[in-house]
């Protein structure tokens, strides 16, 4: 009969391959269980965060960059009213306060923002309102589709459907009626509420026609 120690030795023994040789395996002590359960831990523990001053640092300074950036782009696009411009239009087509616009150049779609509805009155002559959101389609020196703008002609609210430019006058559509003005009346940008006619400023505030009022087409 083996003693306890051949049997133990049996136990922690390995059978090479091809062969009837037992080699001793040399036992796994507590200790190096433990050294082995410490370092397999620190692997896999994750690094300690950041201290809060230089998180709240990092995050400020990346958000001044970002507002930094995109402050530089807006910059330089060009206004709502340099685009109307640039297609040979006068500014005063539109009233002061215009914070924003989309233009899509190969549709020609275009939307002018305010920041709510805006109406005036030009003393003499017509009163005028605008929607939070004007669209159209804008090409060089004409407006079609246009939505958001209306006159008062009379007792009723027109909605201005079209403008077209030609050479020196504006002429404004209303579906069944028209009328034409001079470029001279849309240099300037009316304001929201009182036209032309704010802050005790002396201006002829008169919308001239040169085609008399809105003249049916029919």
């Amino acid at each position: 009969m083996a003693s306890k120690s051949e049997m133990h030795m049996d136990v922690l023994s390995v059978i090479t391959p091809n062969t009837n040789t037992r080699i001793p395996v040399k036992p796994i002590t507590s200790h190096q269980k433990s050294t082995k359960s410490i370092s397999k831990s620190r692997r896999n523990t994750p690094p300690p965060p950041l201290p809060m001053t230089i998180s709240a640092t990092f995050t400020f300074f990346f958000v001044l960059l970002s507002s930094l950036a995109v402050s530089s782009f807006t910059d330089n696009l060009p206004t709502t009213y340099d685009v109307i411009s640039e297609y040979n239009f006068p500014i005063g087509i539109l009233p002061k306060g215009v914070t924003g616009y989309e233009l899509d150049k190969t549709t020609g779609r275009f939307l002018a923002y305010l920041n709510g509805s805006c109406s005036f009155s030009l003393e003499g002559s017509y009163q005028l309102k605008y929607k939070s959101t004007i669209s159209g389609y804008i090409s060089e020196n004409r407006l079609t589709d246009l939505t958001g703008v209306s006159v008062k002609v009379l007792f009723f609210w027109l909605n201005i459907v079209e403008v077209v430019r030609n050479g020196d006058e504006l002429e404004f559509s209303v579906g069944v009626a028209s009328a034409s003005f001079g470029i001279d009346n849309f240099y300037e940008c009316p304001q929201c509420g009182c036209g032309f006619d704010c802050n005790n400023v002396d201006r002829a505030t008169t919308l001239r026609s040169d085609s008399g009022p809105f003249l049916s087409s029919f």
